[in-house]
């Protein structure tokens, strides 16, 4: 599988910086009806408002209350001074003790981040956290966190780290309501592997199903808040993949930048029930260890702050290729003791040989891995395919690999395995039989507008933020698999 999915023609799609941490963040509240037949779903219940607080009307330190530029909500913004320590700090009241959804929303007119670390009530809770360009003073942008609040008053401060100083403030939104019980990560709770199996909170076998991203460098711009919306609520998806590509143009360039992208991207699909594959995406070099040292930097900060969540997966190297299975195994042994020293508790999920196919596409098969296991407890192993060039031989590996090992489908497509040309559907429907019959979980590439037939939206769609629902602006590729995540979920709990 030369290449790997999309290979080739992707540079020149560009995301603008502010890429997925644009657009307000609003809980898909109760989008899911879990075990309620298709036909027989109400609307969704609206979700608990979240409540606004003004910048203008908080307490100030080394700032100033502004209202030159346009766009802002109240009665103005909070002009931070060019100075490291200014800050603006809310007092936000809680009527229960759990966790909390916190929004600012700004501006940053300049062309570099201007940081701010946030504490809670004296403790921090986002260090140097980014608040990314935004293009200019009158482009408002949101930035997400979730953390713990008490009952009561609690008190919010946002302070500048740099002697730049803060972006323009406009408002603190707390939504305290979390995730409603019906969304996915709800129902289920914190995952963990059971034999061959992912299983719930209640030690019960589950399948996930949900869509993958493109690579963020290029198709940012196709995850908003809308667009994610629409994912939990229209597509009722279980899962997202966030797929940070390591090399063409991905986190090597700017390692904070994308690490930031995650970070918010984890948030929101947090605040919307659904859980997330934080994706390595190495393609090329095909060999785990060259990218070895930034994955144990790029993990151990997103294990760090987001260990404590019960709706993550790590998927720690994509699809690698011309590489021996020891290799790879040696890579995955040396990596996951680095996220187990912050986060003792989420599935690993480990690439295999011949871009994650078992090492079928490179003359071998599952025996490999099941004479030499990973070294680790709570891991799974991951097989891609694309149902127009992975035949018999791949369904096959496949449904034998599911008896003797946990298997996790982080990516299919129904076309080639460059993720283009036409669909094979009837194919692609022996595969998710199986992945049924066996809960093996799946999520399918690609949640974006990328002129191949693999990706779900028509090109131009993310440009025009837009339609997110329904079909109009879905390709045949699309249509089908749109249809078959929104079956209902059967989450077991007793």
């Amino acid at each position: 599988r030369p290449g790997g999915p999309g290979a080739g023609g992707r540079e020149g799609a560009v995301v603008g910086d502010e890429g997925a941490v644009d657009g307000d963040v609003h809980r898909a509240g109760g989008g899911r009806a879990v075990g309620v037949p298709q036909g027989e779903r109400g609307p969704a219940p609206a979700p608990a408002a979240a409540v606004a607080h003004e910048a203008e009307s908080a307490a100030l330190s080394r700032g100033v209350v502004e209202s030159n530029h346009p766009g802002y909500t109240g009665s103005g913004f909070v002009n931070y001074d060019n100075v490291q320590g200014s800050h603006v700090q809310w007092t936000v009241d809680a009527a229960q003790a759990g966790r909390a959804t916190l929004t600012l929303r700004y501006a940053n007119g300049t062309a570099a981040s201007r940081p701010m670390d946030i504490t809670v009530n004296g403790t921090l809770v986002a260090d140097d956290r980014a608040f990314p360009s935004t293009g200019s003073w009158a482009s408002w942008s949101t930035v997400t966190l979730t953390t713990d609040v008490k009952a009561g008053a609690n008190t919010v401060r946002a302070t500048a780290t740099t002697s730049a100083g803060g972006p323009n403030v406009d408002h603190l939104s707390v939504d305290t309501a979390g995730p409603v019980a019906s969304t996915p990560a709800a129902v289920n709770g914190q995952l963990r592997v059971c034999g061959t199996k992912l299983c719930n909170q209640y030690g019960k076998a589950i399948q996930l199903r949900g869509m993958s991203s493109h690579g963020t460098q290029w198709y940012g711009q196709c995850l908003t808040g809308g667009s994610l919306n629409a994912l939990a609520t229209d597509w009722n998806a279980d899962v997202l993949r966030v797929s940070t590509y390591v090399q063409e143009g991905g986190y090597e360039t700017d390692p904070r930048r994308f690490t930031d992208l995650v970070h918010s991207l984890i948030e929101q699909a947090a605040a919307r029930g659904m859980y997330v594959i934080v994706d390595w995406h190495m393609l090329s070099p095909g060999d785990p260890h060259h990218n070895l040292s930034m994955a144990r930097t790029f993990f151990t900060e997103i294990a760090q702050r987001h260990g404590a969540k019960t709706n993550l997966l790590y998927e720690i190297a994509n699809e690698p290729s011309g590489v021996s299975w020891s290799r790879i195994k040696s890579y995955a042994e040396q990596l996951i003791p680095v996220i187990r020293q912050h986060d003792p508790e989420t599935p690993v999920l480990v690439g295999t040989r011949a871009w994650s196919s078992f090492g079928v596409s490179e003359g071998g098969d599952e025996n490999e891995v099941v004479a030499s296991p990973v070294a680790a407890a709570n891991i799974m192993y991951t097989f891609h395919f694309y149902a127009a060039s992975h035949r018999d031989e791949y369904l096959n590996t496949l449904s034998r690999a599911a008896d003797r090992l946990p298997v996790f489908v982080t990516e299919f497509g129904t076309q080639n395995y460059a993720g283009e040309g036409a669909d094979d559907f009837a194919m692609a429907q022996r595969y998710l039989d199986l992945m049924a019959s066996r809960k093996i979980s799946w999520v399918n590439w690609n949640f974006s507008d990328d002129h191949r037939s693999g990706a779900v939206f028509r090109s131009g769609t993310c440009a025009a933020n837009g339609p997110w629902t329904g079909t109009s602006s879905l390709k045949p590729a699309g249509v089908w698999v749109r249809d078959r995540i929104r079956t209902p979920d059967s989450f077991p709990t007793g």
